[in-house]
């Protein structure tokens, strides 16, 4: 799922191409299911001038003369294109064209789940209306952080990724952010101690930071058309097996439904191994404590 700075990275290509200018249609393609809202109609924001762009933690909301929002949440497979103007929506992936003179965005989901969204809203009320709550990390200090981190004693992997909590992170930056700390995404909100609250609070910044830094300028004055969760210089997240930056040690991983934890056991746990549901169902007892003991096994 697109994360803060892949939304980042959207609005930065975006906002020189589309404020000032009217979105002057609108296309989706039928049976999308995409559009979540009624009233305001859709057809109300066709011919209306974008004035600003707005991030509401994973989801771009383009703000109309007349106080309308147009607001896209992207969810897992969702992306956005832009092309030549008046381009087709293109195969089963397209799902909704936005028209500018300069040009069409186009948004599409891959895969067969239809889980992208589409509302449309009146007025700042409305669009608080959809926000979560979770805190902006850039706008609040080290106590807050810890407030809304701690809310309920949850795994830290929980709480980064809760939008209720944290404004924008998901499953890619908070392994990022937990590696960088050199915390175990499992330990409890709870349970940190001063100095763990400020290499956390450190390390979220600076990790979003720096891959703002980096998405934006990877893309440059060019469209973000490559936004993936998997990224060949990410430190453990979608690295599996891969040393890890810091120590060389393999990257571990804990799987669960449609995602994993990914984190470093040298820097992050202290040598323990993290049981993974579905390996400690099958080896039970023999699950490995540590890489020691990991290693010992591969070499039986």
């Amino acid at each position: 799922m697109p994360e803060l700075p892949d939304v980042a990275a959207y609005i930065g290509a975006l906002e020189p191409r589309i404020v000032g200018q009217p979105l002057e249609h609108v296309r989706l393609r039928a049976h999308a299911f995409i559009l979540r809202t009624a009233d305001p109609p859709l057809a109300s924001v066709e011919g209306r001038v974008v004035r600003e762009l707005r991030r509401v933690g994973k989801r771009i909301a383009i703000g109309l003369e007349g106080d309308l929002w147009l607001v896209i949440h992207l969810m897992i497979a969702g992306r956005l294109h832009w092309r030549a103007p008046g381009a087709s929506l293109g195969g089963r992936n397209g799902l909704a064209a936005f028209d500018f003179p300069a040009g069409t965005l186009v948004l599409t989901e891959a895969g067969s789940k239809r889980r992208a969204s589409l509302h449309v809203l009146r007025g700042d009320a409305a669009l608080r209306g959809i926000d979560p709550g979770g805190i902006d990390v850039f706008a609040s200090d080290l106590d807050a952080f810890r407030r809304a981190l701690t809310i309920e004693n949850r795994t830290l992997k929980r709480a980064l990724t809760d939008p209720r909590n944290l404004d924008g992170i998901g499953n890619a930056y908070s392994d990022e952010i937990l590696h960088a700390a050199g915390l175990s995404p499992i330990a409890l909100t709870h349970k940190l101690s001063p100095a763990e609250w400020e290499r956390l609070f450190a390390a979220t910044r600076a990790t979003l930071q720096t891959w703002i830094g980096r998405l934006g300028a990877e893309a440059g004055e060019s469209f973000p058309e490559h936004v993936t969760a998997f990224r060949p210089d990410m430190a453990v997240h979608g690295r599996f097996g891969k040393p890890c930056p810091r120590c060389g040690e393999p990257v571990q991983r804990i799987r669960y439904a449609d995602n994993e934890t990914n984190y470093c056991a040298r820097c992050q746990t202290g040598g323990v191994l993290l049981a993974d549901r579905s390996l400690s169902r099958l080896l039970k007892g023999d699950w490995p404590r540590s890489l020691e003991e990991l290693e010992a096994l591969k070499r039986r």
